[in-house]
């Protein structure tokens, strides 16, 4: 592959070494200490895509405490609270039901609360297994 053909020296810019580690065979023969700083940059990536996965994990154990009555009283306050916002969205037509949300999405910085809304504070503090390893 010739890479100045594909332009792939304008796909980094600002570091050259990315180009580089795309280009390097294998074996490398690149000295340890530019092999050491990819592979840290590796396990860092990896380290945050790990922490993502994990408290993607969380939140579907929690849907899944709200949906399976581990926690009966849970169950019971989301059902009831569907069975509300269904008969809402029945009777209210989808086009202003749209616009609320949107306007209440949209709301100015002023009206924004430091605290969490009542039903993200419920959804948080739902068991999960997380809690169980400590």
């Amino acid at each position: 592959m010739d890479a100045r053909l594909s332009q792939a020296e304008t796909a980094y810019p600002d570091e050259p070494d990315e180009l580089d580690e795309e280009f390097d065979t294998f074996p490398t023969f690149r000295p340890t200490d530019i092999v050491r700083m990819r592979y840290d940059r590796l396990r860092c990536m990896a380290g945050r895509v790990q922490t993502i996965v994990g408290d993607l994990t969380t939140q579907g154990e929690r849907a899944l405490a709200i949906l399976s009555w581990r926690d009966p009283r849970a169950t019971t306050i989301f059902i009831i609270l569907a069975l509300i916002w269904v008969v809402f969205l029945y009777v209210i037509p989808f086009q202003v039901v749209a616009v609320l949300m949107g306007l209440y999405w949209l709301r100015h910085p002023l009206f924004w609360s430091k605290l969490p809304s009542v039903p993200v504070n419920f959804f948080k503090r739902l068991q999960s297994k997380s809690h169980m390893l400590l």
